[in-house]
């Protein structure tokens, strides 16, 4: 006999120790899963030389592993409101983490892009899960603080990814980075194996329905709609300056070398910083005020790099990262609380949110590195700066649909 929500234990509060466990391992993973799909990322000139592949060819090495996740995460999404979280999430990490260990040795480019795209795939399982398991295993008063600590620990992975894979390339090459990140993965599997806290409170949808009406229900409100918008308009245009940003720090006149060039994705512990107290900003204010605020931070940040001395850029990186980080760590957190009022699945709303998120990746990463090779930074800056207004346009409008519930922020 299922259980009734009036039966389901409680989610776990402040101060409990099944918080801080839950906290912790979503944390790990998602340093694990962004270390390992954005490491090429600060990888790029270098594998542009040693593969002889153009700027733009090179960035398909990110571009076809976002893209396999985003398929992923359709079918992931759904499996995990039928078959639970934990147990997806467990065998995502395990699989990438070895899959990132085949990648670092890829004989050839095209065995390299397979590779990638299979682990694209399989880091799918964390994204589809993270988002719903924390809002169904903890208490509300605590939830989006936790999603802004697992968007912080994205925001440490993709920074230990890129800069580890800076250093190390310096060191020995581009395998050896991708071999230290593939020994981060594994390292990170192992803890949250141990460390994940059993599902207290998951109750499987009904298996009777259609899986795709079941998907299809996430796509019937408003609200939802723009938000699977804002996912992918936000991380177009974070990926694309990313993507970039590598190619423009080591071409003149900057001329850094892959270890300096790496530093400058120090930028993304700022983002950690800036997702949680978002989140801790909307608990206490309203996301519809939080939201359009951090995506014009993330604006002004952007127009800071067309300007030309180096700390300029650098400055501009550090503004438009906080913004990013507090806005999607927000609106991630938002998917979830709307899906649940509208009686929706939380897991395939989560993963639709997901799945638009890495399709702007992939299509900022790519037009972005076209945009590079034709016409330079401001191409870039232009590109980018059209993804950011249509954010704000969007969360604009989102601060005008009815609230499903009167208390909610």
């Amino acid at each position: 006999m299922p259980v009734t929500a009036l039966e389901l234990p409680e989610g776990h509060r402040a101060g409990e120790r099944g918080l801080h466990r839950a906290s912790l391992s979503i944390f790990l993973a998602g340093i694990a899963v962004f270390a390992m799909l954005y490491e090429p990322q600060a990888l790029l000139p270098e594998l542009t030389r040693a593969f002889d592949v153009t700027p733009a060819g090179s960035t398909l090495a990110i571009s076809v592993s976002t893209v396999a996740l985003a398929v992923g995460l359709l079918v992931l999404g759904p499996l995990s409101d039928r078959r639970g979280r934990t147990g997806i999430l467990q065998l995502s990490l395990a699989t990438s983490a070895v899959l990132a260990v085949a990648i670092a040795l890829a004989p050839t480019w095209p065995v390299l892009l397979v590779l990638r795209g299979a682990q694209g795939f399989a880091l799918a399982g964390l994204s589809a899960v993270a988002v719903a398991y924390l809002r169904e295993e903890l208490h509300p008063t605590v939830t989006s603080r936790a999603i802004g600590l697992f968007i912080a620990g994205n925001a440490i992975g993709g920074l230990t990814g890129r800069l580890l894979g800076g250093f190390l390339t310096d060191l020995g090459g581009w395998r050896v980075a991708l071999g230290g990140v593939a020994v981060l993965g594994v390292a990170c599997a192992v803890a949250v194996r141990v460390l994940l806290p059993a599902p207290r409170r998951f109750r499987p949808v009904d298996r009777s329905g259609s899986l795709l009406r079941s998907l299809g229900s996430a796509f019937t409100d408003p609200a939802l709609l723009m938000l699977y918008a804002v996912a992918a308009f936000l991380m177009a245009a974070f990926v694309a300056v990313y993507n970039a940003g590598t190619f423009r720090l080591e071409s003149a006149p900057y001329s850094l070398t892959p270890a300096l060039a790496s530093l400058v994705f120090l930028a993304y512990l700022l983002g950690s910083a800036s997702s949680p107290t978002a989140g801790w900003l909307a608990d206490r204010s309203s996301r519809r005020l939080v939201v359009p605020v951090s995506v014009l931070v993330m604006g002004a940040g952007l127009a800071l790099t067309l300007l030309g001395p180096l700390w300029c850029f650098v400055l501009g990186l550090c503004v438009l990262t906080v913004g990013f980080f507090a806005a999607h760590a927000v609106a991630s957190g938002w998917v979830a609380a709307r899906a649940a009022l509208g009686g929706r699945p939380v897991g395939q709303a989560a993963s639709l949110y997901s799945f638009w998120y890495y399709v702007g990746s992939s299509i900022g990463g790519t037009l972005a590195g076209q945009a590079w090779q034709g016409s330079g930074w401001t191409a870039v800056a232009l590109l980018a700066g059209g993804f950011t207004l249509a954010t704000l346009l969007l969360t604009l409008a989102l601060g005008r649909t009815r609230s499903l519930d009167p208390t909610a922020r």
